[in-house]
């Protein structure tokens, strides 16, 4: 039997003052994002995220962090010049958020431009994100991710599907449009399910050929169209390792932006303890096995890609704590505590 989504939302207090300011920075977001005039006017004074080629600008303090530096747009029309480029190239950056004092931040990829040249003047390095999340705090993460899947949105839906016309932005970029057709496009995102599954002792981890060495990660699938999130759910773990779900619990959602622009839904999942037989489709996964409690603990400690020195044995690690996998393998250690 499915048991019920827990709660979704549950603030830890209710203040009138917090909730007319959340309610105020998402009809001003709302409104720069609609109105053109209005973005424009918020860019002037908002912060820019660069990227390189969909690569984010981060840069390292003296104490070694790294960071997503926020730069004014009069700064980056500055670089620009300095590199012999228009500075109006800079009224291409794409809408991404507002902070709680309700400056816009925007993304803008300079991919054009000679890397090295805007990383000397930005004082900063263009970062693959995969390696970036693993260098960024938690906050960041999502900002730096969204940002780059709104500039590859922009990079690949250039032309209207029905006519083959040129597309349009409008100055958030938050749609396209095709002035042939009238049809109105806006950025998407493909409904993934991710699971833990358990036997009330182990938790079942796989992993891909494309994954770096050691790491092994929940599992996950694309929804098919017309199915629910439990339908996809019990056919990914029934296609890819072979067993049957018995109850599914939801657990959070987060945008991930690989392959392209994801949607995850994560859930844990249980199966008979007296059925734990894993058949792996070699299609999918490369391997997948069961996991002890103390091996995942273990796991957990890891912080970054360990290094496999040559002859020993490769070390199991798991995704990044901003990764939603993560998360769940966590959630699912924490409980086994409770347990004992």
């Amino acid at each position: 039997m499915l048991q019920p989504l827990r709660i979704l939302f549950r603030p830890k207090w209710m203040v009138s003052r917090s909730s007319a300011s959340y309610v105020s920075r998402m009809r001003h977001l709302n409104k720069i994002k609609e109105e053109d005039e209005a973005c424009r006017a918020a860019l002037q004074s908002g912060n820019i995220f660069l990227y390189h080629k969909l690569a984010p600008l981060l840069r390292r303090t003296d104490s070694g962090i790294y960071q997503l530096p926020a730069l004014q747009t009069k700064d980056v029309e500055e670089i620009l010049e300095k590199l012999g480029e228009d500075k109006e190239m800079v009224k291409e950056s794409i809408l991404i958020n507002c902070t709680e004092q309700n400056e816009a931040q925007f993304s803008f990829d300079v991919g054009a431009i000679e890397q090295a040249a805007v990383e000397e003047l930005c004082r900063g390095t263009f970062v693959d994100l995969r390696k970036a999340f693993f260098l960024l705090r938690g906050s960041e993460a999502p900002l730096v991710a969204r940002g780059q899947a709104l500039l590859r949105w922009h990079q690949t839906n250039g032309f209207c599907s029905s006519t083959g016309q040129p597309t349009q932005r409008n100055q958030s970029g938050s749609q396209r449009v095709c002035h042939s057709s009238g049809i109105t496009y806006y950025p998407k995102m493909s409904p993934v399910v991710i699971v833990l599954v358990s036997d009330g002792k182990r938790c079942l981890l796989g992993r891909q050929s494309t994954f770096p060495r050691g790491m092994y990660s929940a599992l996950a699938g694309f929804c098919d169209i017309g199915e629910t999130m439990e339908e996809a759910l019990r056919r990914e773990i029934a296609e890819e390792v072979g067993l049957e779900v018995e109850s599914i619990q939801y657990s959070c959602s987060q945008h991930w932006p690989f392959p392209q622009s994801s949607f995850m839904v994560a859930c844990h999942a249980t199966v008979n303890p007296d059925k734990t037989h894993v058949s792996v489709d070699k299609v999918e996964l490369e391997d997948a096995r069961w996991f002890s409690l103390e091996e995942v603990q273990e796991a957990l400690t890891i912080k970054a890609p360990p290094r496999n020195n040559k002859g020993e044995p490769t070390v199991f690690w798991v995704p990044p704590s901003y990764a939603i996998a993560n998360r769940l393998i966590q959630e699912w250690a924490n409980q086994q505590h409770l347990k004992s």
